[in-house]
């Protein structure tokens, strides 16, 4: 069964996504986690936006992007250019991937604007995912 760990800069929202997608449409053909460089918890708005559509993320946790966690992956999908930028070398074995995804944190936006830009991130990370499965099956 192939691993697969995405990795974003707090382990927040765009990583908690994927982990959430990965496990959603796994199907049991793929092991998924999460973790980021300097995790700080998952934001209420990723659980609450991921919840909308039929995910339930509210038990995954913030974790620390460390060894083991490189060690286990066989796929590591850096998510945003910062995780990329901080990130350690990866081992040759593990195949690393960077899909720069857009932060929906943005405080400047309205609380609609904000549950849009999430929603939208939310539905584009998915597509990513799907696309990924298909290539990786």
């Amino acid at each position: 069964m192939k691993k697969i760990l995405f990795v974003c800069s707090g382990n927040s929202c765009r990583s908690q996504m994927g982990e959430g997608w990965g496990r959603e449409l796994a199907d049991g053909r793929f092991e998924v986690n999460s973790a980021g460089v300097s995790p700080f918890g998952v934001l209420p708005a990723t659980i609450a936006t991921m919840k909308e559509a039929g995910v339930d993320i509210s038990e995954q946790t913030s974790k620390f992007l460390d060894p083991k966690l490189i060690k286990w992956a066989d796929y590591i999908i850096t998510m945003c250019n910062n995780a990329l930028d901080s990130c350690p070398v990866f081992p040759a074995d593990v195949n690393h991937i960077h899909w720069d995804t857009e932060n929906p944190d943005r405080l400047f936006l309205s609380e609609e604007d904000r549950r849009k830009e999430f929603a939208r991130v939310r539905d584009w990370i998915k597509g990513k995912i799907v696309n990924f499965y298909n290539e990786i099956d």
